[in-house]
């Protein structure tokens, strides 16, 4: 579904924001460098999703199924937005709407 280009692509500044919190953690096992990261996406065709009001009061109403805040976003983004939103974690594909576990 990535390669295909008639999908659009979207990443979420939730996602560089938590980048951005473990690599300020100076963890020896993380590497990843969000404003490279970042511009990488955009790059290649992403495009940046912001978070909104609408999405932080989506999650405030979303069952406690995961607890990561970053990955709640996540969730709540897709829901809104009608993203699908891919994850390999079967805990966020228990949530309604638009996931898919791969």
């Amino acid at each position: 579904m990535i390669a295909n280009a008639a999908n659009e692509l979207f990443f979420s500044v939730a996602s560089i924001w938590e980048i951005g919190i473990k690599q300020g953690k100076g963890l020896s096992d993380f590497h990843a460098d969000p404003g490279l990261v970042r511009s990488d996406l955009l790059q290649n065709g992403y495009t940046e999703l912001d978070i909104s009001g609408r999405h932080v009061l989506t999650v405030a109403s979303m069952p406690p199924i995961h607890k990561d805040p970053f990955d709640r976003i996540l969730i709540a983004q897709a829901m809104i937005e009608g993203i699908l939103l891919l994850t390999a974690d079967p805990v966020i594909a228990r949530y309604p709407g638009p996931i898919r576990k791969v």
